[in-house]
């Protein structure tokens, strides 16, 4: 007769095959040391989940693995993903949500998430866990939009070169009526620095010096290297008056009849086959990189008193005024950009530019200011 301890052993014989039939789905929950099945496991996972924040972070002991997640052992990795539905907090308030999440500790590691990012855990009890690491999905870039793309309005610009480096650059002569204001170098070939008159010239060394030039004075009959630096000056200022003078297919033309005072000009190549005259404020309205290109024919004449003015951040040096006549500034009048002339640059009393004179003959000053950009 068998006692009674001896059934009971019979007894766990025979259950033990079902006993061994492990849920494909399980959670150990560390904060009872127990593994949870079935629909407790889901709750499980459910807690994770809504305790990640995408910022990831350290686990110690008392945190719990997603749903479906290996038990990760020391110098392994473990991994698991864990899904909620979306509510009011969410983003979209709505959709079902799934999202991954990862992070590695320094002897494990496991995965985590919620539908605001992933969260990286260490595994429990195995040291600190990674960060996670959410992207978002690159936005276009909108090719209208210059701020974007880099692109410009206007033109192509004008290369100046060597003459890019003088507020004033003329071939015969520098004529001034004291005391005018020059901010930039001053230069002039193949004429001699004897052809600049009107400033209290000081020769230190191979340089010229003027108490009312803010930069040095370059002549053709200075110390080398200057008399060579002067003619590839000179060349350049040539040919940028031909690139400009050149450029095809205007935006505009004849515009105003040559008479453009209270007129915005847009970014853009205009042409005149005349005289330009603005006996009223201009204003030059563009971008800080758009160009602007002004083809003159004839003589350029800026009425006393009246101002080219700028607005929206353009910029005196992307304008080319490119004359082919004479140009002529008058009493306390105000200009904007580069003038590029065949002929002779005016600066009566009082007048003043931000921008450059770039002659091909003479410039002549009275009592102005000249500031190069």
């Amino acid at each position: 007769m068998l006692r009674s301890n001896s059934i009971r052993q019979l007894a766990r014989m025979a259950l033990l095959p079902g006993l061994m039939t492990w849920p494909t789905a399980c959670e150990l929950d560390s904060r009872t040391g127990r593994v949870a099945m079935g629909n407790e496991a889901d709750a499980v996972a459910t807690t994770v989940a809504e305790r990640g924040n995408g910022a990831g972070g350290a686990v110690g002991a008392d945190e719990t693995l997603g749903a479906g997640a290996r038990l990760p052992t020391r110098n392994s990795a473990g991994s698991g993903s864990a899904s909620r539905p979306g509510s009011a907090g969410d983003d979209d308030g709505s959709a079902d949500e799934t999202a991954t999440g990862s992070g590695s500790g320094s002897t494990g590691s496991g995965e985590a998430a919620t539908s605001s990012g992933s969260a990286g855990f260490g595994s429990a009890g195995s040291g600190a866990a990674g960060s996670s690491n959410t992207s978002m999905p690159d936005t276009p870039d909108d090719p209208s939009d210059p701020s974007v793309t880099g692109a410009a309005a206007g033109p192509a610009p004008v290369f100046l070169g060597e003459a890019g480096t003088y507020a004033i650059l003329a071939q015969s002569a520098i004529t001034n009526v004291p005391l005018s204001a020059i901010t930039g170098n001053l230069g002039i070939s193949p004429a001699a620095a004897s052809s600049i008159t009107g400033f209290a010239l000081t020769r230190i060394g191979p340089l010229l010096l003027a108490p009312e030039v803010a930069g040095e004075i370059f002549a053709a009959d200075s110390a080398a290297p200057t008399p060579s630096d002067l003619i590839t000056a000179i060349s350049d200022m040539q040919a940028a008056y031909d690139d400009a003078a050149g450029r095809v297919t205007p935006d505009f033309t004849e515009l105003g009849d040559g008479s453009i005072g209270g007129l915005t000009l847009a970014p853009g190549l205009y042409k005149w086959t005349s005289v330009v005259s603005i006996p009223s404020d201009v204003t030059i309205s563009g971008a800080p990189d758009d160009t602007w290109i002004f083809q003159i024919a004839g003589d350029l004449t800026l009425a006393s008193g009246t101002r080219v003015v700028l607005s929206g951040g353009a910029q005196a040096r992307n304008i080319v005024w490119q004359v082919a006549g004479a140009v002529t500034l008058g009493t306390t009048s105000h200009a904007e950009g580069i003038v590029l002339s065949k002929t002779a640059i005016h600066l009566q009393t009082g007048a003043s530019i931000d921008g450059r004179l770039l002659a091909q003959t003479a410039v002549t000053l009275a009592m102005a200011s000249v500031t190069a950009p």
